[in-house]
């Protein structure tokens, strides 16, 4: 399978102090999860609920990434004063909690390279802006609970694209930085990678475009979720050889 032409030396070729990757930290929405629909409607039930008018997909799509209070707040744009913003926010919250098996599926290929992962012995976490309890129901219902650890918004943890839970999936997977890589779709994600020091995978398939990506710096960018299998061995199999 051939891996997208753009290929950081960084990433594939400066192997001289480089461990062996074992270990792959994954984004929810945009990147395993096409939850957007789910999104978009959960939102729209609570503009509604204080007459305010719907936002489409492809703005919802923009709003996202930087958990539910930011997308919130930018759905909401200053027409609620701040107390009105938190009951919408609440309200929100409890629709989509409700409503998020509706439309979220799994991207095409994201099961296969799951199992593939794991198969191979690779580490794998999701860590997310979603709120925790989203994450790890998630989780169980799309992914049987294959990912032993499983990271959203909560109190405990600072948000992306602070490195915090990033560093507390590796913990959990009792691995480091030198041996991961994190896979996401956004200009959070890639932020959030060059916060923990890891090298950032950005996909195409997700909630923003190649040439975003691009411009934050993501080190490679793969079209399709297998491509992450021929990229982890190309990399690994440069670094057994040097």
């Amino acid at each position: 399978m051939k891996v997208t032409e753009h290929c950081s030396v960084t990433f594939l070729m400066s192997m001289e102090k480089a461990a062996m990757i074992d270990t792959i930290i994954f984004d929810l929405d945009g990147t395993l999860l096409n939850t957007l629909e789910d999104l978009t409607d959960s939102v729209n039930y609570a503009l509604e609920q204080f007459d305010l008018p719907p936002r489409d997909i492809s703005e919802i799509r923009r709003f996202v990434g930087n958990g539910a209070n930011k997308l919130i707040e930018r759905a909401v744009e200053r027409r609620l004063d701040d107390v009105s913003t938190q009951q919408c926010l609440t309200t929100f919250k409890v629709h989509y909690r409700e409503n998020m098996n509706n439309k979220t599926r799994p991207y095409e290929g994201v099961m296969e390279l799951i199992r593939h992962l794991l198969e191979k012995e690779y580490r794998i976490a999701i860590v997310s802006n979603k709120f925790d309890k989203a994450v790890k129901e998630l989780n169980v219902s799309y992914f049987e609970s294959l990912f032993p650890v499983a990271i959203g918004e909560s109190e405990t943890v600072a948000p992306k694209p602070a490195p915090d839970s990033a560093f507390e999936a590796l913990r959990q997977l009792h691995s480091d930085v030198s041996r991961a890589i994190y896979v996401g779709d956004s200009d959070v994600d890639v932020q959030t990678a060059k916060n923990a020091g890891l090298p950032c995978v950005g996909v195409t398939w997700g909630f923003r475009d190649k040439e975003l990506l691009l411009s934050e710096g993501a080190d490679e960018i793969i079209d399709s979720p297998m491509e992450l299998l021929s990229l982890l061995d190309r990399r690994n199999e440069m670094c057994g050889i040097i």
